[in-house]
C-alpha cells in the first residue's frame, strides 16, 4: 500500500509557522511589559527615597531653593511614572491582542492536526484491512495448493 498522503500538510506548516512566529512575537511583548514594570518600579523608588531625603530635609530645615529643586525633581518623577504607566497599558493592550491571535492560531493548528489524525486512523484501517485480506488471501491459496497436491497424489 502506498505511504500515508493527507493533503493539507503544506496548509498545516504553513499554520505552524505562522503560530510560532506569533508566539515569539507574544514573548516579545511579555519582555517588553516586564521591562516597563520595572522601569516604573524604579522611578517609584525613587520617587519614595526623594520623599524620605525631603522629610529627613525638612526636619533639619533647607532653603527655598533647595525646596524647589526637591519639587521639580518629584514633579519629573511623577510625570515619568504617568508616561510609564500609559505605556505600560499600551503595552498591555498589545499584549492581550497578540495573545487573542495566539489562540486563535492554535485553534486553526489544531483543527487541521485533528483532521490529519483521523485521515491517519482511516488510513491505517485501510492498510491492516489490506494486510487481512492479503493473508486470507494467502491462506486460502495455500490451503488450496494443498488439496490439489493431495488430489493429484
Amino acid at each position: 500500500m502506498k505511504k500515508f498522503y493527507f493533503a493539507l500538510d503544506t496548509v498545516l506548516n504553513y499554520k505552524q509557522q505562522i503560530l510560532e512566529h506569533l508566539q515569539e512575537e507574544h514573548a516579545r511583548i511579555i519582555a517588553e511589559r516586564v521591562a516597563c514594570e520595572r522601569v516604573i518600579e524604579g522611578l517609584e523608588q525613587q520617587q519614595s527615597q526623594c520623599m524620605a531625603d525631603w522629610e529627613e530635609k525638612k526636619a533639619r530645615g533647607f532653603t527655598i531653593q533647595e525646596m524647589q529643586t526637591f519639587d521639580r525633581f518629584l514633579t519629573s518623577i511623577r510625570g515619568k511614572i504617568e508616561r510609564e504607566r500609559e505605556r505600560l497599558a499600551e503595552i498591555m493592550a498589545r499584549e492581550e491582542r497578540k495573545r487573542e491571535e495566539v489562540v486563535e492560531a492554535r485553534k486553526e493548528t489544531a483543527s487541521i492536526e485533528k483532521l490529519k489524525e483521523k485521515k491517519r486512523a482511516q488510513y491505517d484501517k485501510e492498510v491492516q484491512k489490506d494486510e487481512e485480506r492479503f493473508i486470507e488471501e494467502f491462506v486460502s491459496n495455500k490451503s488450496a495448493v494443498e488439496r490439489e497436491a493431495r488430489n493429484t497424489a
